[in-house]
């Protein structure tokens, strides 16, 4: 069976992250995707980091496009804004994430596009939403994990502020389109119109704080950063064996127990400061210290080994190089080679979410910039939404 989107298209007109995950994601379900992009210099990330590996096209745009088609247009030419046009008449979704107001005076606002196409689900992302006192700001990842809680409360206390080294407003931004645009895609099943979806990375960074926006209304102070540890329940994080670190989650009352028992420290929960999760809680500086000359006598996997055996979670912390080849990761099948016309082929993470009957799949490798201007515009002419002269237009 085909994958579930099949059928849908969507224009990605976004650059950078938020907007080209949520098209990817899409994309992989079967959507054919079509990313318009500036002619010459295209998507910025394509040259946006620092290294490369045979191409121009950075890691960093391989990772973010893979089954997506590219048609280089300048949407302050009229020419290729009638393209534009008549992409549209063809679109199911559209998503963009300039700067509020951009798209409004490049003619490919709301308005504008659902005049043409009353059916097109319109999704923008941008750094802080399209209104409010803050909409007109520049939003990037990092700026968004400040402004929302987010960095005040990683890293330990009294050290620098930490950011959150996974962009969570970035792909939070982007994950909450794509649920946004399906959402939308339903509803048009029985409304048979589009509608526009106003999403920001200041929202979707907020929206993930949900232990730390909880533990602010219910004790009235603005949580402090805490390290590895857990907003709700302790001892659940990181601690020391003889030979380096491990983590440990006892996240309920039966947990604690039997990890007291793998200790063979049950006078613990005599103590008043550590006898409920509430109270381990209040004293978590205080319970690491009172269990972590225990957990210096033996190794991280006597450890693990141990608490796994009695039902506690407990397991190595590893470095990206050996996560993706764990051997969960491997029968997960989290890392595909993505065949490509210039890089021979590549990996890439696989798909987090499996569909046992209408699976994902990798059909076509990230763009080569504007790869298939001439095959799209070729497509709009033998459907009459363009004039045979457009044939020969602009390319990168």
């Amino acid at each position: 069976m085909a994958p579930p989107l099949t059928g849908i298209r969507v224009l990605d007109i976004s650059q950078v992250m938020a907007g080209p995950f949520c098209c990817m994601l899409l994309a992989d379900m079967g959507a054919d995707v079509i990313k318009i992009e500036p002619p010459g210099t295209g998507d910025s990330t394509r040259q946006s980091m620092g290294f490369r590996m045979k191409g121009e096209d950075s890691p960093g745009f391989l990772a973010l496009n893979r089954n997506k088609r590219s048609i280089a247009l300048d949407l302050k030419s009229d020419a290729d804004r009638e393209v534009l046009y008549a992409l549209v008449k063809t679109a199911d979704v559209l998503v963009e994430n300039a700067r509020p107001g951009v798209a409004g005076r490049l003619g490919m606002d709301y308005a504008t596009l659902s005049a043409i196409n009353p059916r097109l689900i319109y999704a923008s992302i941008s750094g802080f939403g399209q209104t409010g006192p803050w909409s007109q700001r520049p939003g990037f990842d990092l700026i968004a994990q400040a402004v929302s809680g987010v960095l005040s409360s990683n890293g330990l206390p009294g050290m620098e502020p930490a950011k959150n080294s996974i962009p969570v407003a970035d792909l939070g931004a982007g994950l909450f389109s794509t649920y946004a645009i399906l959402s939308a895609v339903i509803g048009r099943q029985t409304t048979g119109k589009g509608q526009y979806l106003d999403a920001s990375l200041f929202e979707a960074a907020l929206a993930l704080s949900v232990w730390e926006t909880t533990e602010l209304w219910g004790t009235g102070r603005a949580p402090e950063p805490i390290g590895s540890a857990n907003r709700m329940s302790a001892p659940y994080q990181a601690v020391a064996a003889s030979d380096g670190w491990f983590v440990i989650g006892a996240a309920n009352q039966g947990l604690w127990l039997k990890l007291l028992k793998v200790l063979g420290r049950e006078e613990l929960q005599e103590d008043a400061r550590f006898s409920t999760n509430a109270a381990r809680l209040q004293n978590r500086l205080a319970l690491i210290d009172a269990m972590a000359p225990t957990f210096l006598t033996r190794t991280r996997r006597d450890w693990i080994d141990a608490l796994l055996e009695a039902g506690v979670p407990a397991d190595l912390i590893l470095d990206y190089g050996e996560a993706v080849v764990s051997e969960q990761a491997v029968a997960r099948e989290m890392v595909k080679m993505v065949p490509h016309p210039v890089e021979g082929e590549f990996r890439a993470l696989g798909f987090p979410v499996k569909l046992s009957d209408t699976p994902q799949e990798i059909r076509l490798p990230p763009p080569l910039l504007d790869e298939h201007g001439t095959e799209l515009r070729a497509e709009l002419i033998s459907q009459g939404l363009l004039p045979e002269a457009a044939k020969s237009g602009k390319t990168a």
